[in-house]
């Protein structure tokens, strides 16, 4: 199997993000869509009728135009628009004979899936996939009456809203599924779609939204029952516990209340006894619908913002009302608690206003969870993978159980009546202590009286795991060298958000020295929550505020030797950036021999934010990408190239994604982007090990060539007359005219070269001068406290 070409029917929401997502990495798509009965008022104008090309593509067309509008953006890059080609389903359906892999969307309803697979069956050639994004329409039933090739080719593929930003991937198969095209789904899904694959059972609403949805509905009953308001709910089901910071209702606002109705009636029209009952949704929030308060998308739902407030819905009145939180001695306790374990303990056996809570719409989830295993999914893995993918929770409902203790959690469940499955029991009764364990770097999970290894993709690295099997070289209060095995190490910074600061910059030398002598190349990356925000900007601030100038230029001067050492290193050094790699962690990816980013990384030199200018190397590297990332046969316009750098870091432009990092020229034509960031250390191993088998050498020191002073004039006139219209301050130009003047190469004429070291110095000049005023010590002040830019 091979999927070169793929189409996507139907070309909603769902459908033209699931057609965006394939054409992120690279596939040709098909969108097709109905085609309209009517004409709109904009076309009766322009005189079309019912048969012209463009009403009849409409859906699609207009889909593909929105895509480009959407926030968040469902494309990496708008260039990837060219690979969607839009049409209908009555003109263009043979072309899906072209397809490797045909994607059904349409509206929820049976009988139109079916008529539409019937109409597919005849078109479509031996062997391609044909798979239904439906969210909880049986599976089977689609496939009923179609050619034998057909059902042993068709499975469900249920991608999550939006599909480039959420990980999970529900694969159902059905009996008649060729094992081979599961597997087959499910390697292409992880590696090349970037997805966290699982497969699960064809029962009403699969893994995901049938425990999710249990849980978000328990905690509405709870809620109402407990005369707690939606604010005081939102307040501790949030990051307090390991969930998203939109919780419960902010989550119900984004998704839409529309479609959670939908999702939950899939499952109350399908199941029976108490378990109907929780799926039966509360009479006010079909008020709501009924109303239009469907969240975010009409503009008020459980939540209503009033100017600069955001009021909460009473569900008891339907009014809105002033928000309130839910504030105990258990929330304040959980808050001094260290790790999410300490702090869910400190909760949930609380017995206060928030631990009741807590407790009462947890412990139903965590049973019922463990009643669906056998039904829903093939272990307790899928399950948990699937609600940690899904809906963004830290732990899933077994990983929860283990945090909160089995032992003394199944004991209190038992106390109040709640029916713990008898395998559950069984399973302690036995000696089994907990869902899962870690052994010699592994884990392990429960079943079948007995522990399991959890089976992963052999691209997915854990540094924890490694550094549990004392694979740690070195390691100070900042950072860690880990052994990644196959004669490559990794700089893993583990400072607090990894900011950069002396410590990471010792072991960064140390662990130079270490790779020249010992091992094929340096992989620098982290699993944290992001690759770095930059440099220890507290530490920055204090030392001017004391005017201790003489320990920033140190610090500063250590830092851009040290990218001066990882440029010129004698072995390969591959930066893995993730998330947000900004300011000082853009510097530390720039002069790498190559960067392997994960497809969703924002990166930009943000220092102008807090009155600064980049102070590690950043100017000049960025420069230099844009010079060296000039098509073959372009003239060289140095001018040009020192315009763009300048806005650039004038603007504090951030990628919005690793292709947009590429556009911008943090990223070059060599470097690499990984779709799965689970397999994001693995491909920069891979590429360290590429770099060394093919005789690395590092790059020769050559002069760069420079603008001087009548460049250095060009960049300022942009600023002044951005100053004079009012569009930045006194300070901003300040701040603009000592970058003008770095990347001009200073006072030299237009033309001149001028080496490294040269370029290094007039950055550092300039950042000190600049780290002394006043205005940029009320930007860091600012950033550090409020945790956004001050414009004074």
């Amino acid at each position: 199997m091979n999927i070169k070409k793929a189409a996507v029917l139907g070309s909603g929401v769902m459908g033209s993000g699931i057609a965006a997502h394939l054409a992120n990495v690279g596939i040709p798509t098909l969108l097709l869509d109905v085609v309209p009965t009517s004409l709109t008022a904009d076309e009766e104008k322009k005189q079309l009728t019912l048969e012209d090309r463009q009403v009849r593509n409409r859906l699609s067309t207009t889909a593909l135009a929105k895509l480009t509008k959407q926030k968040p953006a469902p494309l990496t890059s708008k260039s990837s628009l060219s690979l969607i080609t839009p049409g209908n389903l009555e003109d263009h359906l043979q072309q899906l004979s072209e397809c490797d892999w045909i994607i059904e969307v349409v509206v929820e309803r049976l009988d139109i899936k079916q008529q539409l697979f019937e109409r597919i069956d005849s078109v479509r050639k031996k062997g391609s996939i044909v798979s239904s994004n439906t969210s909880g329409i049986s599976i089977h039933e689609m496939a009923k009456g179609r050619s034998e090739d057909f059902k042993a080719h068709f499975l469900g593929t249920h991608f999550f809203n939006p599909p480039r930003y959420l990980k999970l991937l529900e694969i159902i198969p059905t009996h008649d599924t060729k094992s081979e095209i599961v597997e087959y789904m499910k390697t292409f899904g992880e590696d090349v779609l970037g997805k966290g694959v699982v497969i699960a059972k064809d029962t009403p609403n699969f893994i995901a939204n049938r425990i999710g949805t249990y849980g978000l509905l328990v905690t509405v009953q709870e809620m109402l029952k407990g005369n707690y308001s939606v604010g005081e709910v939102d307040s501790v089901t949030g990051p307090l516990i390991g969930r998203p910071k939109s919780a419960t209702f902010r989550t119900l606002d984004v998704v839409g209340l529309d479609t959670f109705i939908h999702v939950a009636n899939n499952v109350f029209d399908k199941v029976e006894g108490k378990e109907k009952e929780v799926f039966d949704v509360p009479l006010f929030m079909k008020q709501m619908q009924e109303n239009g308060w469907l969240g975010s998308k009409s503009g008020q739902g459980f939540f209503l913002k009033k100017g600069k407030e955001i009021l909460e819905l009473d569900p008891s009145t339907l009014q809105y009302v002033e928000r309130k939180k839910l504030k105990t001695a258990s929330t304040e306790l959980s808050k001094q608690a260290k790790g999410l374990q300490n702090k869910m303990k400190a909760l949930i056996y609380s017995g206060d206003r928030a631990g009741q809570l807590l407790w009462n719409i947890i412990s139903p989830v965590l049973v019922y969870a463990a009643q669906l295993k056998d039904e829903i999914a093939d272990d307790i893995v899928a399950i948990d993978q699937a609600m940690k993918w899904g809906f963004g929770w830290k732990l899933g409902p077994f990983e929860t159980w283990d945090a909160i203790g089995l032992e003394k959690s199944m004991e209190k469940m038992e106390q109040e009546g709640l029916a713990i499955p008898q395998w559950v029991k069984q399973m302690q009764e036995n000696g089994f202590t907990s869902f899962y364990k870690e052994m010699e770097g592994q884990t392990l999970y429960y079943e079948d009286e007995e522990y399991k290894a959890v089976k992963e993709n052999k691209k997915v690295i854990h540094l924890s795991s490694l550094r549990s099997q004392n694979n740690v070289i070195l390691e100070n209060s900042g950072a860690s060298l880990i052994d990644l095995g196959d004669d490559v190490a990794c700089l893993q910074f583990t400072s607090p958000n990894n900011a950069i600061g002396l410590d990471i910059i010792s072991l960064l030398n140390q662990s130079l020295e270490e790779v020249n002598k010992n091992y094929k190349g340096l992989v620098i990356g982290n699993q944290g929550k992001n690759f770095c925000v930059g440099a220890n900007l507290a530490m920055i601030l204090m030392e001017a505020q004391d005017d201790n100038y003489f320990e920033i230029e140190f610090v500063i001067k250590q830092f851009q030797q040290a990218m001066m050492k990882v440029k010129y290193n004698e072995k390969p050094v591959v930066a893995a950036p993730f998330a947000m790699a900004l300011g000082g962690g853009a510097e530390i990816c720039l002069p790498s021999a190559k960067i392997q980013a994960s497809a969703e990384t924002y990166m930009g030199l943000v220092e102008v934010g807090v009155g600064l200018i980049p102070g590690g190397g950043g100017n000049k590297e960025l420069y230099i990408k844009q010079l060296s990332g000039l098509p073959n046969g372009v003239t060289l316009d140095l001018q040009q190239i020192a315009n763009k750098t300048f806005e650039t870091i004038a603007t504090a432009k951030v990628s919005t994604s690793a292709a947009e990092a590429k556009q911008l020229n943090f990223l070059n034509r060599h470097d690499g982007i990984s779709v799965n960031g689970d397999h994001l250390l693995n491909d920069a191993k891979n590429s360290v090990l590429a770099l060394h088998d093919t005789g690395y050498k590092p790059p020769v020191r050559t002069k760069i060539p420079v603008v001087g002073e009548t460049g250095y004039a060009t960049l300022l006139l942009g600023a002044q007359s951005m100053k004079y219209s009012g569009y930045i301050s006194e300070h901003d130009y300040k701040i603009a005219s000592k970058l003008a003047f770095v990347l001009a190469g200073g006072r030299v004429a237009f033309g001149s070269e001028v080496d490294e070291e040269y370029l290094l110095d007039l950055e550092r000049e300039a950042f000190l001068s600049l780290v002394g005023e006043a205005k940029s010590q009320e930007r860091m002040q600012h950033m550090l406290v409020k945790g956004k830019p001050l414009r004074n």
